[in-house]
């Protein structure tokens, strides 16, 4: 009796790699030797030695690179020295849309010296749904918990209250402000 063999995609799909720290550089220029497509976003920043100031490149997201891989790919990809692992999101490694990646690499040609700060989400604070059926709704944050937050939605003069996971809110503007 034969074995059933694994269904791999063959979809390429962007993922993020942890990497160790300050091998953001490395990891990238090993996996496109493998002849993977791989993004490793580089911020333009100057720096100041006593004798001179001069433009460095340095990873604008510390300790990650992206790569554009298939299933059966990502074992090439946790090989490659200085490669810690995929950054995982519900147990499946993270989806990074096509759009995010050029977003980032047209921001960064455009701009220097980037800053990336993560946002914060306050109880209170009015926030806009960015994925899922509730997608571009804006509604109260009620409550957080560590991967899910509350929030109130007006609808039809109806309050719905959803526990919405927080990778999918971002800030939305103050109705007060509006």
């Amino acid at each position: 009796m034969a074995k059933p063999s694994k269904k791999f995609s063959l979809v390429k799909k962007w993922l993020a790699v942890y990497t160790r720290p300050r091998w953001e550089k490395k990891v990238n220029s090993m996996l496109l030797e493998k002849g993977l497509e791989s993004y490793c976003p580089l911020n333009k920043v100057k720096r100041k030695w006593s004798d001179r100031v001069k433009v460095v490149e340095e990873p604008l997201f510390k300790s990650y690179v992206f790569v554009k891989v298939s299933d059966e790919d990502r074992s090439t990809v946790r090989m490659t020295p200085g490669a810690v692992n995929f950054v995982y999101w519900n147990g499946k490694p993270a989806v990074i849309r096509e759009k995010e990646i050029n977003a980032i690499r047209r921001f960064l040609n455009e701009y220097e010296n980037v800053e990336v700060q993560q946002t914060e989400l306050k109880i209170n604070q009015y926030v806009r749904v960015t994925a899922g059926t509730l997608m571009d709704k804006e509604g109260k944050l009620l409550a957080i918990r560590r991967k899910t937050a509350k929030v109130a939605i007006e609808s039809l003069g109806f309050l719905l209250i959803a526990y919405i996971d927080r990778s999918k809110l971002t800030s939305a503007r103050s109705k007060l402000n509006a």
